[in-house]
């Protein structure tokens, strides 16, 4: 005997799957990631942008912290910007976005504008090492809203961009020919600073600072 089900319930049903389409999940952050992810998926590279994204985080310090209400690249983020402009140097078909962060201290909107200042002063800083401006696909801000450490104090680890692969460059002759999977398995090379490269441990906090972050 075939199950009938009420109607309302086959409306419900349909809605959910309209929901859950490819894309509908990811946060937007203001600047249309679900249109981005929904071309992505359909032109198959999302699987690819993902596979590359994590082997970006994983040869190279993807985060640069900064002091307190700054946004000026101290030699610790600098020699991490350089390992990654070497990285991206050698992958021209690939695309990035830089995400600016504070912490806790200080209002919404100081804080936005301030974690934007860092995400442009990184993005000069990899144009400043032969990275293509249009290559930087974006430069958001997430300001206090995603703290990596949830406190109200000055705290440094959550005063920080984020460099993430974002996409492909869609007139590359790689691309074009869709090679994706080259793109993602070719060889880095770390080089002479990347081989001796250490990731720097953070300064003290300067929780004795009041103001915005």
């Amino acid at each position: 005997m075939r199950l009938r089900l009420p109607l309302a319930i086959v409306a419900a049903l349909a809605l959910a799957a309209c929901e859950s389409e490819i894309g509908a999940s990811i946060d937007e952050g203001g600047f249309g990631n679900p249109t981005m992810n929904n071309h992505l998926f359909m032109t198959g590279q999302q699987s690819y942008v993902q596979a590359l994204g994590e082997r970006f985080a994983r040869e190279v310090p993807d985060t640069v912290n900064f002091d307190f209400d700054r946004a000026v690249l101290d030699a610790e983020a600098q020699a991490i910007l350089r390992r990654q402009a070497h990285w991206i140097r050698q992958f021209p078909e690939v695309r990035f976005r830089v995400y600016g962060h504070t912490d806790l201290v200080g209002t919404d909107a100081y804080n936005r504008a301030l974690g934007l200042r860092r995400a442009q002063a990184v993005v000069a800083f990899l144009v400043s090492q032969g990275i293509s401006r249009s290559r930087l696909e974006a430069v958001a801000s997430f300001g206090k809203t995603r703290p990596l450490i949830r406190t109200a104090d000055p705290e440094r680890q959550n005063r920080r961009t984020v460099t993430e692969v974002t996409g492909f460059v869609q007139r590359h002759p790689s691309v074009l020919n869709g090679k994706y999977a080259e793109v993602v398995f070719r060889e880095y090379v770390a080089g002479e600073a990347g081989a001796t490269f250490r990731h720097p441990k953070p300064p003290k906090s300067d929780s004795d600072r009041t103001g915005a972050n």
